[in-house]
């Protein structure tokens, strides 16, 4: 299918014909992420939302904290923080 790239005001744009859109599960208004390959190709997919659990299961429980984390926890109060 060939589309055409439009100028709509300073930006340039490009329309999804809705047989594209219903296909693809697309919806106008939709979060998307938008990368280019090396190669000149453009990818487009809906934006990931993250779910707490799932980033709570990439992370090791039995990791060492990080070596900053004592700065943190000694720190003194600069203005007028509650501890």
């Amino acid at each position: 299918m060939e589309v055409v790239l439009r100028k709509y005001g300073n930006s340039t744009v490009l329309a999804l014909p809705p047989a594209v859109l219903k296909e693809l599960g697309f919806k106008a208004g939709q979060s998307m992420t938008l990368d280019c390959t090396p190669d000149g190709r453009i990818t487009l997919a809906p934006r990931r939302r993250h779910r707490l659990v799932d980033l709570i299961a990439q992370c090791d429980p039995k990791a060492p904290p990080p070596a900053d984390l004592a700065l943190w926890d000694n720190a003194r109060p600069a203005g007028q923080e509650a501890w």
